[in-house]
Formats: structure tokens, C-alpha cells, sequence
């Protein structure tokens, strides 16, 4: 395996840190992407994910890397990696389309003994028979003409202790030679592989790892508001509990849940239990109706401050702190601002943002007005009520707090008398 190529296809914040490490472990790297906006950017040396630079990009295109939007560059490659999206469609139900439409392709153009990788996030039984059955349908046999695994992705924008290579990759194949390749190419990038069954057991300890996160946030969050009616300081109880040292682990509420994993993946598993066994997956369902009203319940509590002031949401003027799903990276993608943003537009609310890393931003049709570094005082002072959405890096929170005539801060990052935590 010294002289392998592979072909990443997504060029997003799953795949283009891929590509990223796999051009450094001196893999012949193509970067796949239907958007030719990413393409001539890559191709350029420009990045759009917050977790590479240009220079990262420049550093790639140096040992060879290319992006292109054709799959003709399948046919050359030793291994095929897919990272497109898994959005939820319109009815709630997972939808593969992006992977389905992605296979097609790698099986029209796929040359003898490839390995194709799956690395989307998606129900148990994807891999073994949705895919599988594109290809069975081009007259195409596993583990002759190709081979099929699933690896789910751990990326974690922003995060800078854990990256890709440091990550531990669990690696799943539909056969025991399949499973045996994919281990291969992932000992090449990352620093460990976690082995398991099968394609389904790695499908599912993904969702697993989500569902885990939701039904926990999903805990505080309805905790949030019931300390709230009985003047317990829920911050100070999760710090308290924090100090066990065995048996507990935090997790903190907030205006809601966003980024693709939490807001999505748990829906994936809900659905194949539902199909396959008739039966819902209630700790999820009931997860999922909590954290869904969180950005409904930051809106009543924002007109309940409003209203202690003599204050109506209506006319009122409200600056909206960070928008972002993450702190400290451009990654809007499911970001419980835009609902919360909703909530008070449709009580009438007047509204601004500040958010260094979001130059345009909007929570419905319209566009929400930005205000930038140098009037943020001013703005402050302005508004009727300041709300804290994300904590990101650059926010003193506690200054921001003592300059706003109300702050209203959701995730509990000051202890300011005067500012009324979540």
C-alpha cells in the first residue's frame, strides 16, 4: 500500500479534513464536490471550512491534491470515500438521496477491486443493502469487482485538542475482506482504528454517540426550566454534581440544539426502529420535543424579563449575541438562533445580531441587522434586551453584560447581578 490513491468525495467539513490528512500520509488525493464554487476554490488554494486555512489548502495542492466535480476520477482510484450529506427531509424521515445519488455514480465509473467507504451518517443496514443493492444492480459482486465498508465520521469543528487524525476511527466492512481494506487505508491516516462486526455495528455506535448527547441535553434543558419556576440556579447544581468524581458527567442547556449531528442523526435511528420493529424509540422522541422547545421557551423567558421592565417583545429592540451552532466557528447549520430569531420576529421583536464570525445572516426570507465591532457599545446600550446565543471566544461576556440594559445570557457564562441566566 505504499502508492494508493483515493478519491474523497465531499468537500465539506467532513471530507476536506479528510483529504487534508490523507495527502499528508502521502495518499494521492482527489477531492470530490458537485459545487464548482468549492472546486475553483480548492483549486485555488481557498478554504471554506473553518478547521483548514489557505494554507492548508496551498499545502495540499503542493503533494498533489486536486478537486474536481467530475466522477470520471473514480475509475483511477484505489479507494472511494463518501461524505456527502444526510439531511432530514421534509416529513422528518432520514434522507439518502445525496448517498444514493453518489453511489450511482461511483458504480457506473467504479474499475476492479476498488474499496468504497461510506462515512455519511445514516441508519444500520445502509451499507449492506441500500448501497450494496446500487451495485448489485450494475452486475457488480462484493468482493470481487469491489469492496464496502462504513467508518462514521467524529469531525468536531472547532475543536482543537481532537482533529481527524488523533480521533479514533471505528471501521465497519459488509465482508471480513471488505472490512480488512478499509482498516488498511484508515491505519494510513489516522492514529487508531477501532475495528468492529460490521458495517452495521459501526452505523449504529455513531448514532449511539449522538443519541447519547441528545437525551442528555435533552435532560438540562427540561431541568432548565423547572429550576427556573422554583428559583433553583440550575449552573450552580451542575457545577455542584460536576464535583463527583465518578458516575457523572456534565451537560449544560441552552437555546437549543444544532450542528448536523444532535439535531439529526438520533431522528435515523428512531426511524429504522420504528420501520423494522413497529415501535418508536421513545427516549428519543421525547428528546427531540424537548430540545425543539427550548428556542420557543428562550423567547417566553425573554418577554417575561421584557415585561418585568414594563416592556411589550413588541417594537422591542433585541440584539441577538452569536448565531453560530458552535462557538468560535462560521458553521451555522441547524443553529437554534435562527428559531429562537423566529420566535421573537413573530411577537413583533425588533431585531439585531453580532456575531464576529457570521458577515450575513438570516432567520426567515430577511436578512437580521448586522452591527458591527465598532458600534457594539453602542448597541448594546441601545437595545431593550441583549441575548447571549453562543459564547464565542472573543466575547468578554461579563462586559457585554454590564454594558446592556437587560442580558438575558443562555448559557450560563456570567453571574452579573444584574443579568438573568437561563
Amino acid at each position: 500500500m505504499d502508492n494508493i490513491s483515493l478519491v474523497v468525495i465531499g468537500q465539506g467539513y467532513v471530507g476536506l479534513p479528510l483529504a487534508r490528512e490523507a495527502t499528508r500520509a502521502g495518499i494521492t488525493v482527489v477531492g470530490l464536490d458537485l459545487s464548482m464554487a468549492v472546486v475553483d476554490g480548492l483549486n485555488s488554494g481557498r478554504s471554506h471550512v473553518d478547521d483548514l486555512s489557505d494554507a492548508d489548502v496551498s499545502e495540499m495542492l503542493d503533494a498533489g491534491y486536486k478537486a474536481t466535480s467530475d466522477y470520471s476520477a473514480v475509475r483511477s482510484a484505489d479507494y472511494v470515500v463518501v461524505c456527502v450529506p444526510t439531511p432530514l427531509s421534509a416529513d422528518g424521515n432520514p434522507d439518502l438521496a445525496p448517498v444514493e445519488a453518489s453511489m450511482r455514480s461511483i458504480a457506473k465509473n467504479l474499475v476492479r477491486e476498488t474499496t468504497v467507504i461510506l462515512e455519511s451518517t445514516t441508519y444500520p443496514g445502509t451499507t449492506d443493502v441500500l448501497v450494496k443493492g446500487i451495485f448489485d444492480d450494475q452486475g457488480l459482486t462484493i468482493d470481487e469487482d469491489y469492496f464496502l465498508a462504513f467508518s462514521p465520521e467524529r469531525i468536531d469543528p472547532g475543536n482543537s485538542t481532537f482533529g481527524l487524525r488523533n480521533t479514533p476511527k471505528v471501521v465497519g466492512g459488509v465482508t471480513e475482506e471488505s472490512g480488512r481494506r478499509a482498516v488498511a487505508l484508515y491505519e494510513r491516516v489516522v492514529d487508531t482504528v477501532v475495528p468492529v462486526r460490521g458495517a452495521r455495528e459501526a452505523e449504529t455506535a455513531k448514532l449511539l454517540e449522538n443519541t447519547y448527547r441528545h437525551i442528555n441535553i435533552a435532560l438540562v434543558n427540561e431541568m432548565a426550566k423547572f429550576c427556573h419556576e422554583l428559583n433553583i440556579d440550575l449552573w450552580e447544581v451542575i457545577d455542584a454534581a460536576s464535583t463527583k468524581p465518578f458516575g457523572f458527567q456534565p451537560f449544560y442547556p441552552g437555546p437549543g440544539v444544532g450542528g448536523h449531528c444532535i439535531p439529526i442523526d438520533p431522528n435515523y435511528l428512531s426511524y429504522e426502529v420504528k420501520k423494522s420493529l413497529g415501535y418508536p424509540f421513545r427516549f428519543v422522541e421525547l428528546a427531540q420535543e424537548i430540545n425543539q422547545s427550548m428556542p420557543r421557551y428562550v423567547a417566553e423567558r425573554a418577554a417575561e424579563i421584557l415585561n418585568e421592565d414594563g416592556k411589550s417583545v413588541k417594537s422591542a429592540k433585541i440584539l441577538l449575541l452569536g448565531v453560530t451552532y458552535k462557538p468560535d466557528i462560521a458553521d451555522q447549520r441547524e443553529s437554534p438562533a435562527v428559531p429562537v430569531a423566529r420566535e421573537l420576529a413573530k411577537r413583533g421583536a425588533d431585531l439585531s445580531y453580532f456575531d464576529p464570525h457570521v458577515e450575513a445572516w438570516k432567520s426567515g426570507p430577511r436578512f437580521v441587522t448586522k452591527t458591527e465591532n465598532d458600534h457594539l457599545d453602542q448597541a448594546l446600550s441601545d437595545a431593550d434586551l441583549a441575548i447571549l446565543l453562543q459564547k464565542h471566544g472573543e466575547f468578554d461576556v461579563d462586559s457585554l453584560a454590564q454594558k446592556s440594559r437587560r442580558f438575558f445570557d443562555t448559557r450560563g457564562c456570567t453571574d452579573r447581578s444584574h443579568a438573568v441566566r437561563l
